[in-house]
């Protein structure tokens, strides 16, 4: 499970992590090795710019030569437009290679979340889903333009200008390096505090988001209970913790950078104070005493750098983190090559499945039934029983935890779940459409459907004639979540979308129970035709949707407590006669009770009183 806090530090480098990452550079790493010439040269040509100066007052200016000065000129803009040049070929080469790795590394997540089971979704917040997916990444992009490569010039950098100021005066780069304890000082109290701010701030990140997904998805709830001022003040509260975790980085980088000039210029004066007198005392010359400060500064610049590249790999270290994490998360289990024919018999068994979400709270208890192939069984039972829990587990979004579940006698462990899938047709209470157009969503994707397809299929559930009316018929826009649809047009096209499927088993989940009752008789016929010549798994809470099924199973506490037909169940005077009298004879009044046998000469004892809590939506 991924961190939800993301408080923990870690570690500042760790090559495990750095490993992981430079593999999704290995296809670009001819990209890369060019980038690594390009800011060599640069820095090469950078070294020139001092030496210039050095040999311009020296020959040129001292000696009043001026072909000379003119030539030291000419070479020295030449650099100059070198260095323009290098630098825009590393940004160009080493920006595309970090889009590109981007790119790869979002195609990783997303493909890895599309497989993980429905159990992790639970547990983790998608708002921290999309960080890591957007701004995690982004800063690993950061690592690979400005990063990885640029550590190459400045370390060549260093070390080209200690070169060359040992070549030039080994007296005065000892008083130039006199403050580099200050240096070692500043830079470890920055990293130290700036590591913390960092992590904090990644963090705050992750539950802005998580909280703006979370209310914006609510939107109605929160604009029916009038929670919007109440809202503000959360939102508030967490925008400014993120606000003050920003802040705080730019207080540190305010003081560090600052500092390090200041570090800088103390080296400067140093130089101006004992080199001049050098140059007073005829030791060096004045070029060598203005190359020499040039190269100082520009000394100080690549460690300057490094610190930014520093912060740079610990937000990559945290970022990269938690990616791993997430793409280490195990996905699905599947078998090796068993995937379904075409078309299967559409046998269901249930044999002795006991599940919970979170152990010891059982919601399904050593349940047991069978669908023959063909046969339409109904689940019914009240609100929280488990029907809706038993669906969730024949379409593998979790696996019992004792127990098996086998589809045309195969455990469903040894399926492919994706093939299996495609063969079910599974219709929510909540259609969920996506953003494109009505064909769009009742194809999904599928290239093997063809229009004439989902037109027959929508005109067999009575969708056609809406969608005609729409503004462009099928190819008609659909917004988020197909809002702008009425609950009953959403339904409908859900049946048409099982149907165009052709599936084997189909379950629908209280597919009716949204709408008003003239819409209800529509969708009843519909989904009748749906029904018709397949298995079919019924969850009810309504039972006037399971009017046509050959078997009812009655689920209480999550257990089997009655199974038979309508009029079996009816004369038995159970749970299921009691469900039967809260719908349809006495309302929200307690029916009479079955006389003190039952309603078949059988006393009902009061362990059958049924949980009223039902879904009468």
């Amino acid at each position: 499970m991924i961190d939800h806090d993301d408080d923990h530090l870690g570690r500042a480098y760790d090559h495990r992590l750095m490993r992981r990452l430079l593999g999704y550079l290995r296809p670009y790493r001819a990209s890369v090795a060019g980038a690594v010439v390009v800011v060599i040269a640069d820095a090469v040509i950078q070294l020139a710019g001092p030496w210039l100066t050095m040999q311009a007052i020296d020959h040129g200016i001292r000696e009043r030569d001026i072909p000379y000065l003119d030539r030291v000129a000419v070479l020295y803009l030449t650099v100059l437009v070198a260095g323009f040049v290098l630098g825009w070929l590393q940004t160009q080469i080493m920006q595309r290679v970090g889009q590109r790795v981007m790119l790869d590394l979002r195609m990783a997540l997303f493909s890895h979340l599309q497989r993980l089971p429905m159990a992790f979704f639970d547990r983790n917040r998608v708002g921290r889903l999309l960080t890591r997916v957007t701004n995690d990444v982004d800063v690993l992009n950061e690592l690979f333009t400005a990063g990885v490569v640029a550590i190459f010039g400045d370390v060549f950098t260093l070390v080209g200008i200690l070169i060359a100021m040992s070549r030039i005066n080994p007296e005065l780069m000892g008083v130039a390096f006199s403050v580099i304890p200050l240096i070692f000082i500043v830079t470890l109290v920055f990293r130290a505090r700036v590591r913390v701010s960092f992590r904090d701030i990644r963090t705050r990140l992750a539950r802005l988001n998580a909280f703006m997904n979370e209310t914006l998805s609510g939107m109605s709830t929160v604009q029916l209970f009038g929670r919007e001022a109440h809202n503000m003040e959360d939102f508030s509260a967490v925008n400014a913790g993120h606000r003050d975790a920003n802040l705080q980085t730019v207080f540190y980088h305010a003081v560090f950078f600052p500092a390090l000039e200041l570090v800088g210029a103390l080296a400067v004066s140093l130089i101006v104070w004992y080199g001049g007198r050098q140059v007073m005392w005829t030791s060096i010359t004045l070029g060598t005493l203005v190359a020499f400060i040039q190269y100082t500064q520009r000394f100080f610049r690549p460690i300057s750098d490094l610190s930014e590249k520093y912060n740079i790999l610990q937000q990559a270290m945290a970022s990269s983190e938690r990616i791993f994490d997430l793409l280490d998360t195990p996905v699905d289990p599947r078998a090796p090559a068993l995937a379904p024919a075409s078309r299967f018999e559409g046998r269901v068994e249930f044999d002795h499945v006991w599940f919970a979400y979170r152990e010891p709270d059982w919601v399904l208890r050593d349940v047991s039934f069978t669908i023959a192939p063909g046969e339409r069984l109904a689940l019914v039972g009240a609100t929280g029983s488990g029907k809706s829990t038993i669906a969730s587990l024949l379409l593998g979004f979790y696996a019992p935890q004792r127990g098996t579940i086998r589809v045309d006698g195969r455990p469903l462990a040894e399926w492919d779940l994706g093939a299996l899938r495609r063969r079910l047709g599974f219709v929510l209470q909540d259609v969920f459409l996506f953003s494109g157009t009505i064909a769009g969503n009742l194809r999904l994707g599928d290239p093997a459907l063809t229009r004439e397809q989902i037109e027959r299929a929508a005109r067999e559930v009575h969708a056609h004639a809406f969608i005609e009316r729409l503004p462009g018929g099928y190819d008609a826009p659909v917004v988020e979540r197909g809002a702008t649809l009425s609950a009953g047009q959403r339904q409908l096209l859900a049946f048409a979308r099982a149907l165009a499927c052709d599936p084997s088993l189909l379950v629908p989940d209280e597919a009716t129970s949204s709408v008003d009752p003239r819409a209800e008789a529509l969708l009843q016929d519909a989904l009748r035709r749906l029904m018709r010549g397949r298995s079919c798994l019924v969850i009810a809470h309504r039972l006037t949707t399971i009017q046509d099924v050959n078997r009812v199973v009655v689920i209480h506490h999550g257990e089997v407590r009655e199974t038979g037909t309508h009029a079996d169940l009816m004369a038995l005077g159970g749970i299921y006669y009691r469900l039967y009298q809260l719908q349809f004879m006495d309302g929200a009044r307690r029916p009479a009770q079955p006389n003190s046998n039952g309603a078949n000469g059988v006393e009902v004892p009061d362990s059958q009183v049924v949980d009223t809590r039902l879904d009468l939506s």
